[in-house]
């Protein structure tokens, strides 16, 4: 039996011991439970540092993959364009976001935008973006690339949300300069492939207070600001810095924070690669409506769930099909249609998506 890091979890390790919340209302997972990726996100989405694990751990079998539907997109020639456009808009971003840390540059937040305007603009919809974002997940998980991953949501579920074009822009720019703080973090700590200690933990914590710091005094919205110091707070409470609940959260920041987990949920692992879309829409349908405002939370929900429609995916037990149907009181468990058979996941608790193909 060992004390283990939640970032250092690998599906097959099995607890030693139950699981429970900070606040011990909630069984997270119980003594036994052989881990898989599903189960290590629902510990990372509960901020839960570390666990018991046994000394033996189970083998589990990978599975040999046929090529994905984002594999498939690739191909397209509308992907390509944005794949270059985008590689573009990250390198741009890093130069121009690196000035102002490290070099006291102005911030030209209208320069900085641009191209991340244009990527939106050069895809359809929102349904589109999240395809295209889907098949992006090649790349690591760097600041970078993360945070014009979390701009582009947040212009989709603010336009999901009805708000005015001014707040449609501010909330973008809001999710582009979130983790502007991360830039001040040690790069050995961001980018260390093994475990944190506890206090590399607390350091990357200070993120946000670091951002708002860089980003107070300069003259750009207020919400942008309040969003990267409180990007990490959560209604009920559990977040970070400030413990904040509710009200006092400020609302951008309640839009970027559902776009933050998202694209971090659905980013690659170390021992995994790109975790399904329907594993972060569980997370959130199952477990996060106190964590996050309701009106944007089941906003995002009800929209990027209807983005999947009509894709190819396969389930737990192998199964293929397509989705057909969104079950509005189980949006994580569409109705699937495979070959000349309808499978409604909502009333087959033991399937699940394991992937869209």
């Amino acid at each position: 039996m060992r004390r283990t890091k939640t970032a250092d979890l690998v599906p097959g390790m099995i607890l030693a011991d139950d699981v429970y919340s900070y606040d011990r209302t909630v069984m997270i997972l119980p003594k036994g439970s052989v881990l898989s990726d599903k189960s290590i996100t629902r510990l990372a989405f509960y901020s839960i540092l570390q666990v018991l694990v046994e000394d033996e751990q189970i083998g589990l079998s990978q599975k040999e993959e046929e090529p994905s539907y984002a594999e498939r997109l690739r191909q397209t020639p509308a992907f390509q364009k944005f794949q270059q456009e985008f590689e573009g808009e990250a390198e741009n971003f890093k130069e121009q976001i690196n000035d102002v840390v490290k070099h006291n540059r102005p911030l030209d937040v209208e320069s900085m935008m641009s191209p991340v305007y244009a990527l939106v603009n050069e895809s359809t919809g929102p349904s589109n973006v999240f395809d295209m974002l889907h098949s992006l997940r090649q790349y690591d998980d760097a600041t970078y690339v993360h945070c014009i991953n979390v701009a582009l949501i947040c212009s989709c579920l603010a336009k999901w949300m009805r708000l005015s074009e001014e707040e449609i822009l501010t909330a973008t720019q809001a999710g582009l300069l979130h983790d502007i703080g991360k830039l001040l973090i040690p790069g050995e700590i961001i980018t260390k492939p093994s475990k944190l200690t506890e206090d590399e933990y607390h350091i990357v914590q200070t993120h946000p207070k670091q951002g708002y710091d860089i980003l107070k005094t300069l003259p750009i919205n207020e919400h942008i600001k309040y969003a990267t110091l409180m990007h990490h707070e959560r209604c009920d409470g559990s977040g970070y810095p400030l413990k904040l609940t509710g009200e006092k959260i400020d609302p951008v920041a309640k839009i970027v924070a559902i776009a933050d987990v998202y694209d971090a949920t659905t980013s690659a692992r170390v021992y995994r690669g790109p975790q399904c879309p329907f594993v972060a829409i569980a997370l959130f349908e199952n477990e996060g409506l106190q964590k996050y405002d309701t009106r944007a939370i089941m906003t995002f929900l009800s929209n990027v769930v209807n983005t999947y429609l009509l894709n190819r995916v396969r389930l737990n037990n192998g199964i293929e099909g397509d989705i057909v149907f969104i079950n509005p009181d189980h949006l994580s468990r569409p109705t699937i249609k495979a070959g000349n058979s309808y499978i409604d996941l909502a009333q087959n608790p033991e399937l699940s998506i394991e992937m869209i193909v």
